[in-house]
């Protein structure tokens, strides 16, 4: 594992805490304010990227991210269907699916965030097309759960605990863990147990937090490494 350990105070926590949020703030306002259609981004000769946004995140989330991909000549792939991404990780991956095989991908990348990292793996372990898939860079990604799902006032965020049905088939599925690049901080205020993956290629970053990580040039190196 790739890992960088510093001593994380009180203080440090709190200073990456409100950092994460403001980056969210800014990430929520370019998704209400966006314009832009998706289309001109699935052009392009590379390997074909798709995007997986976390809970609560259309694709422009991830926007910044996809804009960087691109730009090195890999055609990036929105499912718009995944809306605001509230729907049980298994209807979502079930979109996700679809779309590779109505599109005819094939060797994919999958760039995730969050759940978007579990609706990645639900694809590689459960369905046939995750055959077509190379590789998925997933980022603060919650493959234990969350103990803090139990306690959540919706069912889509309690989904997340460690309990639930899906969580546990998707933690038994660990046979495509190997194709899997797990990024994140030393500190994840959503996610105390960390994204640490047995088996996945594990990158820890030297800033904390749950958003403000997709910002780090790590991400686009592991996706363009990946895409090969």
């Amino acid at each position: 594992m790739d890992a960088v350990t510093p001593a994380i105070n009180l203080r440090q926590r709190l200073e990456w805490w409100a950092r994460d949020y403001v980056f969210a703030v800014r990430g929520q306002t370019r998704a209400l304010t966006g314009r832009t259609a998706p289309d001109p981004l699935a052009e392009g000769p590379g390997v074909p990227i798709v995007l997986l946004p976390g809970i609560y995140e259309t694709w422009r989330f991830l926007e910044p991210l996809a804009a960087a991909v691109h730009a090195h000549g890999h055609p990036v792939h929105v499912v718009t269907e995944l809306g605001g991404n509230r729907r049980p990780i298994a209807s979502s991956a079930a979109q996700v699916s679809a779309l590779i095989e109505a599109r005819g991908l094939d060797e994919v990348v999958l760039l995730a965030h969050s759940k978007g990292g579990l609706i990645g793996k639900h694809v590689m372990a459960f369905d046939p097309v995750g055959a077509r898939i190379r590789g998925m860079v997933a980022v603060a990604t919650p493959f234990g759960g969350s103990r803090y799902s139990r306690v959540m006032p919706t069912p889509s965020l309690r989904a997340f605990a460690t309990g639930d049905a899906t969580m546990r088939a998707l933690a038994a599925s660990a046979e495509v863990n190997t194709r899997i690049v797990s990024i994140y901080g030393p500190f994840d205020p959503h996610i105390p147990e960390g994204s640490e993956l047995a088996g996945a290629r594990n990158i820890e970053l030297a800033e904390g937090g749950h958003f403000r990580v997709l910002a780090s040039p790590r991400v686009v190196a592991e996706v363009i490494r990946l895409a090969g």
